[in-house]
């Protein structure tokens, strides 16, 4: 008997100047990492590129499971702030479709990870804010460190990974307050939020780091675990 593996989307980059042979043109992008996490943890990964927002309850639908990926940092009218010198330019359509499906996931009980800008932006849609600069976060550019996150025991997260862990990472803003209903679930040694889930019926969980540049597929696993309805 075949065993059905669920589709999991995962949103994408929108680019102006992608090259590949003799072309450059405006193209969705997704580092190949992230399709690889879903493949690898037992899942089919569809990429998700920017869309219009209303469309986003009729994508999410044909989902069983949705990632929304690392990227640029959000832009802070999002959630209340004026723009520190040091946060890059805005994304406005990627934020818009990203906060779209993630609130359609939200709606509709699908199993939703966050990675890095996901975790950030699921705090966001939740009506929590962003620290927009956090020193030694991201000190070498296109450089992903690695550093200790240490669960919060009986939590999502610390069940999946009960013991302090090493993980990769490349960010340099972080969660400030978190938004509605969701709990902080792992921490860097200085404090940073490292983890969020948002407890319920439903599987939902951010993290700051990038499970797709290291070998770790608990939380990949778990997702698609909950996606298949196990």
């Amino acid at each position: 008997m075949t065993t059905v593996r669920p589709l999991i989307g995962v949103s994408t980059y929108l680019e102006a100047g992608a090259r590949w042979g003799v072309w450059e043109l405006e193209a969705a992008l997704l580092p190949a990492g992230y399709p690889r996490l879903v493949q690898r943890a037992g899942g089919l990964a569809a990429m998700l590129p920017p869309d219009a927002p209303e469309h986003a309850a009729a994508t999410v639908a044909r989902l069983d499971g949705l990632v929304i990926a690392g990227g640029p940092d959000v832009e802070p009218v999002r959630y209340g702030a004026t723009p520190d010198p040091r946060t890059g330019p805005p994304a406005r359509a990627r934020d818009a479709w990203e906060l779209a499906l993630i609130e359609a996931a939200l709606a509709s009980g699908t199993p939703l990870l966050g990675i890095c800008r996901g975790m950030q932006l699921l705090n966001v849609a939740l009506g929590g804010t962003l620290t927009q600069h956090v020193d030694g976060h991201a000190e070498t550019i296109g450089v992903f460190g690695h550093h200790a996150v240490k669960p919060v025991p009986g939590t999502l997260y610390g069940d999946l990974a009960p013991e302090e862990t090493s993980v990769p990472a490349y960010h340099h803003q972080a969660v400030d307050r978190l938004g509605t209903g969701l709990l902080a679930s792992a921490h860097a040694a200085d404090g940073t939020v490292e983890a969020v889930e948002l407890p319920g019926p439903h599987w939902v969980l951010g993290v700051q780091w990038h499970p797709e540049m290291g070998e770790d597929l608990r939380v990949t696993q778990a997702l698609v675990k909950a996606a298949a309805g196990a």
